[in-house]
């Protein structure tokens, strides 16, 4: 098979998005994982998700949106046993402020939750670690850590973005693997929860509208933010800045194998801050995408 240059695994959600004072409902692929990926492929990179999706409508819907984005859509299981995940977002567009909840506020009953990979998923998708260029994840599984040990074995620059440390084990294996590992300071111990991480390992810490840091050892970057032209929401701007990295690496990797180096990382991190800049004006984590199109993403990107 042909490689893929970016394969990634872990939170993806229907994102049903209540806003006020429009009082409108609008819905859409979401999460950090399947945000970051549909936003690669619809950047035109090589994307393929490996995900367990429920073999319901709302599946339908988020494999639909994944290969109209144009990514490999072969390694979304589907199966009758899961429900599809549905994530609600209150959104205030006066406020540009969020909130998340795993209640329906309509019917006030519990949304379906997200599901990782199993065994058998991990071993289906194993050709396509094994050549990959950027292994992408956010979530921790045994299957999970085993496909980040083995994509970082074969050479490939592996991205961790955890958001909290569910079971210390299997999260210093990840930590272990991971070649960047980028979180918020108000989610982790930017000291503490770094044990296992490799000194050859680019950390970035962010610090919402503050900025964020980037280290390597002992060498530390701060890297301020730039302005948003105007803040109607604020969500999808993290996952702005995983885009515009990986954007930045894929394009300037020199071979299969080889480490993130921390000047491309640093230009990869500010071309992902101006595009989170640009999203806040407007709604959804992708708005900038749906409003203005991919190639205008793209010029975000490379002409600063």
């Amino acid at each position: 098979m042909a490689p893929v240059a970016i394969v990634g695994t872990g939170f993806t959600v229907m994102d049903r998005i209540y806003v006020e004072p429009e009082s409108t409902r609008q819905e859409a692929l979401g999460g950090s994982c399947g945000n970051v990926l549909i936003s690669l492929a619809m950047l035109h990179h090589e994307v393929a998700p490996v995900l367990a999706l429920g073999l319901d409508e709302i599946g339908n819907r988020l494999v639909e949106e994944f290969a109209v984005a144009g990514a490999t859509t072969t390694y979304i299981r589907r199966s009758p046993a899961l429900r599809s995940p549905v994530l609600a977002q209150h959104l205030d567009t006066r406020l540009g402020r969020h909130s998340f909840t795993f209640t329906c506020p309509e019917t006030h009953e519990e949304l379906p939750r997200y599901q990782p990979i199993d065994r058998s998923d991990l071993d289906d998708a194993r050709p396509l670690l094994t050549n990959c260029t950027i292994f992408y994840t956010d979530r921790i599984s045994d299957a999970i850590v085993e496909a980040m040990e083995t994509a970082a074995s074969s050479g490939a620059i592996v991205f961790f973005e955890p958001s909290d440390v569910s079971d210390s084990e299997l999260f210093a294996r990840a930590a272990a693997a991971a070649a960047i590992m980028k979180f918020s300071a108000d989610r982790l111990d930017g000291n503490g929860d770094l044990a296992g991480v490799s000194q050859d390992a680019v950390v970035i810490v962010t610090h919402g509208e503050a900025g964020l840091e980037v280290r390597r050892g002992s060498d530390r970057r701060w890297c301020a933010p730039y302005p948003a032209p105007a803040v109607r929401d604020t969500c999808g701007s993290g996952d702005m800045v995983s885009v515009g990295l990986i954007d930045w690496l894929v394009a300037s990797r020199t071979g299969h194998g080889a480490g993130p180096d921390v000047a491309d990382v640093l230009k990869g991190v500010m071309a992902g801050q101006r595009l989170a800049a640009e999203n806040c004006a407007f709604e959804g984590a992708r708005g900038l995408f749906k409003a203005c199109g991919a190639s205008y993403a793209r010029r975000v990107l490379t002409e600063g």
